[in-house]
């Protein structure tokens, strides 16, 4: 036997295969649940990701186990995303709009989700502290960023921020006629000094 054919060798490479099979079910997860609810038959999700039923369960064998997973998964992706994008090299100002955007397309499918999970207050609870730990200081150093540079007013508070853009998301499906995008962008542009 070979070095490498077997082995510790080749468990890496299952677990690196396994992650991404985890997160590819988790994006199609959250499209299914924005474009359907939270209560998508699993199967639907399976036949979206092109796996069978069993490959759900296998990594998340209930419905609750697949919308904590989600809301993490969603929220990790959120978290990321702030550094990357100002590291891009435009202006922080754009970085903090565009991540402000991928904010609000977390919270279309948070607010689903949080309908779900409250029926187990200590879940959500622990869930939305994780949240906040993550999200907040991205925002923040965001908004250091784009106030250190001069296009926005100094001294916001990051979480009045993200409070103000869930509460203007907080209505998105129930009304066909509003659009939180809208008054998010109005909301973002307001903090640039003119």
């Amino acid at each position: 036997m070979a070095v490498g054919e077997s082995g510790p060798a080749a468990a890496p490479r299952k677990r690196a295969d396994a992650r991404r099979n985890e997160a590819v079910l988790l994006d199609v997860a959250a499209r299914a649940f924005v474009e359907s609810g939270v209560n998508v038959p699993v199967r639907d999700i399976a036949a979206r990701a092109g796996v069978g039923v069993g490959t759900i369960y296998r990594h998340f064998p209930t419905r609750a186990d697949l919308i904590v997973a989600v809301y993490r998964h969603q929220v990790e992706a959120c978290a990321e995303a702030g550094p990357v994008l100002l590291a891009g090299g435009g202006p922080p100002y754009q970085a903090l709009a565009r991540w402000i955007g991928m904010f609000v397309d977390f919270l279309v499918t948070k607010h689903g989700l949080a309908e779900v999970l409250q029926s187990d207050a200590a879940a959500f609870q622990t869930l939305h502290a994780y949240f906040l730990d993550r999200l907040v200081p991205v925002c923040g150093q965001l908004l250091e960023a784009a106030a250190s540079v001069g296009e926005i007013r100094p001294g916001l508070d990051a979480y009045e921020l993200l409070r103000g853009v869930g509460s203007l998301c907080a209505g998105a499906g129930s009304d066909p006629r509003y659009n939180p995008r809208h008054l998010v962008e109005l909301l973002i542009a307001g903090l640039r000094i003119q």
